[in-house]
């Protein structure tokens, strides 16, 4: 049990209210802290964690017809 959880429960079993709600803050505002870090060091782990395979969808590639040119050059010394 944390600290802020028995001062929680000491407080209250005294009748002291005030203090006793400040106490159960205190508690929560360290579980969540707690949960926000564990999640946090999750995310950051799996963060660049990303499969480097290509995507099984992607485009087409081009069809090619022919390399050959398709213009003629004349061959002006033969003239």
């Amino acid at each position: 049990m944390s600290e802020h959880v028995k001062s929680f429960i000491d407080k209250l079993s005294l009748g002291q209210a005030a203090e006793a709600g400040e106490s159960f803050k205190d508690a929560l505002k360290d579980k969540i802290a707690s949960a926000l870090e564990t999640r946090r060091k999750e995310l950051a782990s799996t963060l660049f964690n990303v499969p480097t395979e290509a995507e099984p969808f992607s485009d087409p590639k081009p069809v090619i017809a022919s390399p050959e040119p398709t213009t003629v050059v004349k061959d002006e010394k033969k003239s």
